[in-house]
């Protein structure tokens, strides 16, 4: 019995399936048009793919694409264009839908002050953006190396793993870059220092160049790097990524991963990174003792709570070890002059290691950050940030007695970052932000048997700044002030035979302030004009360094003396977009210094224990930095696009009428990449989703504005660098 009327249950229940699966609705429409984000003006050749049904449709003149006879039910829509990064929307299709949506098809962003999704970069501050698909594209380089082909951009590279940007000339402590919103704080004022952030755990690298920077804190003159994760996306679906390069030379091995899901309890994403090279090669020989080994890792956490509060945790964790080059550490004076001058260095190797000696440097950053909004209205924003750094150096030496092991240079240091910022959409287009920002740091040197390189000392900042700005028709106008205290004690070891502690005090106001205008002149043509005044006070090193400072090979001394720098920056920008097929920008730029810091080489090579090394000395004089930046980009069919960026820079010390050290040589990057607009079927069971190759070409030119007597060699001849 029992059995019987259990049959008749799963017949009804597998007649009500039926008749479900049946009458499912599969006469839906979806369709839409695709518009270029700044243009607004129709994408062609666009490829939109419904992943669900490997259903494909391409964009037509119009812009255009449709979709039929689609059943019901939950999709991932893919658009993807030659030149633009792949946008992926998540829908719950129910009925007929239409999709209207804009991609960004060029390297430069504009935008407006929106309070809800807090879009506050207006177009009146140059920037440059890259975005996640480059990323991904390049997940075997380091931050530097990621943005090194933008224009404007150049790099100072020590050995082949380490890296810092140059922006426009500035670098260094001139150059602020903030990490998920926060100024990253370590020890940024070494030439061998590059930048700890893992760029894969970030969605999109902004690199503002206009006067605007005076928002952000970290003793920028001008420019900044915003290192940015995107929000989660609130979709229900875990999503999943792993990425893995082989480079040849070092015999590099690079793996990346990604996983992140959305839901209303909590929204969450992680990603880590790992890294490992060898001895990198020349035609003949390894140069011995240049690997490197990378682990880095991040989470990220996301809670709304009924659209009005948004509360963000991030932390971040990254770690490396990286090998200088044996052959740039001897011990004689007649060795140095040979160095200056050998085709080969000193200690090459004809095989291949994956091993790290000394000469090396073990570097650690970790960042733990809390953000929270609450969205008063739809016009204001409130917003709190409180985070914590933690950056550890280890530099070692080759020291006697096998005591290689102990680091030469032991740094840790502490920050902490308060940030409170508001902002509201005035009437009649004003929009007003204000903020105040407090930095507490705490740099200690660990014993190392060796008097430190920088003292141990203590530094609390705080700035305050204000911006308003308002767009009336063709006319767009921003204008800001900035206030930031900082006071310093340092805690200094005398050099000389009796050891003395000094302690110094100092107590620094500087003042920065900017203007900018945008107008549009005639159809998808633009000039803007950005003025900005901006000071600097000096840093420890350039205060108080004194010694061997192993990373670079070289004896910095620096000047007590030393005064806050001062700087005026003037920004002319024309901007023509006719066609999403065709961009083109021109950037013309002026940054004039009083008292401007500079590490001076001397006519000295000193010798010491620990071998001969040159002398360098922090010094100021007047100066100028100038240049030209120019781009172009532009689309030669529906599957190739082309791009041709160039960068003229030049540097005058003007109080000795002589160039200015340190500035990079003029450069230019071109490209063409082709782009298959359809998924590629390999096999029956192999479908490339898409295919893309890019050749492309750097070229960068000797540099001849400098005299002999300024450096210890000549600068390298130009050379051109094929991809």
């Amino acid at each position: 019995m029992f059995n019987s009327v259990l049959k008749d249950i799963l017949v009804i229940i597998f007649l009500f399936c039926g008749t479900i699966l049946l009458s499912q609705d599969c006469s839906i429409s979806v369709q839409g048009r695709v518009l270029d984000k700044v243009s607004q003006l129709p994408l062609s050749y666009v490829n939109v793919y419904l992943q669900e049904t490997s259903q494909g449709a391409a964009t037509g003149n119009d812009g255009r694409f449709f979709f039929n006879d689609v059943c019901a039910g939950h999709y991932h829509i893919i658009f993807s264009h030659i030149g633009c990064e792949d946008t992926k929307l998540y829908i719950e299709l129910e009925r007929d839908t239409v999709i209207n949506i804009d991609l960004d098809h060029s390297d430069h962003s504009f935008g407006v002050l929106v309070i809800k999704d807090q879009k506050d970069n207006l177009s009146t501050q140059p920037n440059l953006s890259v975005n996640r698909k480059k990323i991904e594209d390049s997940s075997n380089q380091n931050l530097s190396g990621l943005i090194e082909n933008e224009v404007g951009i150049h790099l100072i590279k020590n050995g082949s793993g380490i890296s810092k940007p140059v922006v426009q000339g500035l670098y260094g402590n001139r150059l602020t870059i903030l990490n998920n919103g926060i100024a990253q704080s370590g020890q940024q004022w070494g030439y061998d220092h590059g930048p700890e952030i893992d760029p894969f755990a970030a969605d999109n690298i902004t690199i503002l160049k206009g006067a605007s920077a005076l928002e952000y804190n970290g003793g920028n003159m001008g420019s900044v790097i915003l290192v940015e994760p995107k929000r989660i996306t609130r979709e229900p679906h875990l999503h999943g990524q792993v990425n893995y390069s082989y480079e040849s030379n070092g015999r590099g091995n690079n793996a990346n991963f990604r996983l992140e899901k959305y839901s209303r309890k909590i929204a969450w994403r992680i990603n880590g990174t790992l890294r490992k090279y060898g001895d990198r090669k020349t035609t003949n020989y390894y140069l011995n003792n240049t690997g490197l080994q990378e682990a880095n890792f991040s989470i990220q956490l996301e809670k709304e709570w009924n659209e009005k509060i948004f509360v963000d945790f991030y932390a971040s964790s990254f770690n490396t070890r990286l090998g200088v080059l044996r052959g740039s550490h001897v011990t004689l004076p007649e060795q140095i002059e040979q160095a200056f001058t050998l085709l080969e260095p000193f200690y090459t190797e004809p095989n291949f290691s994956y091993g790290i000696d000394a000469p090396k440097q073990h570097v650690s950053h970790q960042l733990i950050k809390l953000k929270a909004k609450y969205y008063q209205n739809e016009t204001s924003v409130l917003e709190f940030i409180i985070a914590g750094q933690l950056n550890d150096r280890k530099e070692f030496d080759i020291r006697r007695s096998g005591r290689s092991d102990i680091p030469a240079l032991s740094l840790k240091q502490y920050t902490v970052n308060v940030d409170f910022t508001y902002a509201k959409v005035l009437g009649d287009n004003w929009n007003f932000k204000i903020g105040n920002q407090a930095i507490v740091t705490d740099n200690t040197n660990n014993p190392t048997g060796i008097l430190p390189l920088i003292p141990d000392y203590l530094s609390w900042e705080n700035g305050i700044f204000a911006t308003i700005s308002k767009k009336i028709n063709v006319l767009q106008f921003k204008s800001g002030i900035r206030y930031d205290f900082e006071r310093q004690e340092a805690l200094t070891i005398t050099n000389t035979l009796s050891k003395e502690i000094l302690r110094y005090t100092n107590n620094f106001q500087n003042v920065s302030g900017l203007l900018a205008w945008e107008v549009d002149i005639l159809d998808h043509q633009t000039i803007s004009i950005n003025s900005g005044l901006s000071m600097r006070n000096p840093g420890i090193n350039e205060l108080y360094s004194f010694g061997l400072h192993q990373g670079v090979s070289g004896i910095e001394e620096g000047d007590v003396n030393i005064v806050s720098e001062v700087a005026l920056k003037n920004i002319l920008e024309y901007k023509w977009l006719p066609s999403p097929s065709f961009s083109l920008s021109t950037l013309a730029y002026h940054q004039r210094f009083k008292d401007y810091i500079f590490l001076n080489p001397q006519d000295e090579i000193r010798p010491t224990i620990r071998g001969s090394f040159p002398v360098f000395k922090y010094e100021q004089t007047d100066a100028s930095i100038y240049g030209v930046d120019f781009s172009t980009q532009f689309t030669l069919s529906n599957l190739i696009i082309g791009q041709v960026k160039y960068s003229y820079l030049r540097g005058d010390d003007t109080k000795n009428d002589v160039p200015l050290i340190y500035m990079p040589p003029s450069s230019v990057f071109g490209s063409l990449t082709y782009r298959t607009l359809n998924p590629i079927n390999l096999s029956s069971k192999i479908t490339l989703d898409e295919f893309e190759i890019e050749l492309n070409n750097r070229m960068v030119f000797e540099q001849i504005h400098i005299l002999a007597e300024q450096d210890f060699i000549a600068p390298p001849a130009g050379y051109n660098l094929v991809g």
